[in-house]
C-alpha cells in the first residue's frame, strides 16, 4: 500500500482535520489497520507572503522542498492539505519524485458529478483570484465565479485573521453565509466550492439552501480511492 505523505500545516486546524477524515474513511472502507502516512508541517506566513509577492518560482521551491522531505521519508504519494498551493501545483508536479493528488482536480470531479455549471468559490484571495480552479472548471464546461469588491475582502481577511488561527465565530459563519447570498443572486450559481480547507470546519454544520462541496473530504476521498485502488505511485 502507498505511503501518504501530507505537507500540511497551512493551516494546523485543518491538517488535524484531514488526518481525522483519513483515518475515519479508511476504517469505513473496512481496513482494520491505520493507513502508512508521514507528515512534513510548513511555514503558513512563509507560504502566504511568497503567495502574496507572486513569486512563483520562489513558492514552487518552497513546496517542491516540502514534497521531497516526504519522499524522503519513504511517501509514494503525496498531497498538499490546502488550496492555496495548488497556485503553482502543476510547477512542483513536474518537479517532483513522487506523484501529487490534486484538490482541485478531485473537486473539479466532483462539481462535474453533481452536474453542476455555475459554481460560487469561496477560499483565499490568491484561490479566488488565482485562477487555478477557473482553468480547470473550464475544461469541464464549469463557469466559476467569486466574491466582489468589500465581498472577496471580507472572506479572505476573515479567513487569514479567524480562521487559520483556528477561530469559527457564529457571527463570521452568518457573515460568510450573506456573501455567499449575494453571489447566488447575482449569479445563479448551482453551488458553492469551499475552495479553503478551513472553511468546512467554520461551514460544514450550516444550513443553506445551496449544496457546498467540502473540499477537504473531496480531497480525502480521492486520496483513498486512490490508495486502495493500487494507483500508480
Amino acid at each position: 500500500m502507498d505511503r501518504i505523505g501530507i505537507v500540511g500545516g497551512i493551516g494546523p486546524e485543518s491538517t488535524i482535520d484531514y488526518y481525522r477524515l483519513l483515518l475515519a474513511r479508511f476504517r469505513a472502507r473496512g481496513m482494520t489497520e491505520a493507513p502508512d502516512l508521514v507528515l512534513h508541517s510548513i511555514d503558513l506566513a512563509r507560504l502566504l507572503a511568497l503567495a502574496a509577492e507572486q513569486d512563483r518560482a520562489a513558492l514552487t521551491e518552497y513546496l517542491l522542498r516540502a514534497v521531497e522531505v516526504l519522499a524522503r521519508a519513504g511517501a509514494t504519494v503525496g498531497l498538499f492539505a490546502a488550496n492555496t498551493p495548488h497556485l503553482v501545483f502543476d510547477e512542483v508536479q513536474l518537479r517532483a519524485s513522487i506523484p501529487l493528488l490534486s484538490i482541485v482536480t478531485a473537486t473539479c470531479d466532483a462539481a462535474q458529478d453533481l452536474g453542476w455549471k455555475r459554481a460560487g468559490l469561496l477560499g483565499t484571495r490568491f484561490t479566488m483570484v488565482g485562477g487555478f480552479y477557473q482553468e480547470v472548471m473550464a475544461q469541464r464546461g464549469i463557469q466559476v465565479f467569486v466574491p466582489l469588491g468589500g465581498d472577496q475582502d471580507y472572506v479572505h481577511d476573515k479567513y487569514l485573521q479567524e480562521l487559520v488561527k483556528g477561530q469559527f465565530l457564529p457571527e463570521t459563519r452568518a457573515g460568510f453565509l450573506a456573501r455567499i447570498d449575494t453571489l447566488r443572486a447575482r449569479e445563479s450559481i448551482d453551488g458553492v466550492i469551499l475552495g479553503g480547507t478551513e472553511l468546512p470546519l467554520l461551514l460544514r454544520e450550516a444550513q443553506h439552501p445551496l449544496p457546498f462541496l467540502d473540499t477537504t473530504q473531496v480531497h480525502v476521498d480521492a486520496v483513498v480511492a486512490h490508495v486502495l485502488s493500487g494507483g500508480p505511485g
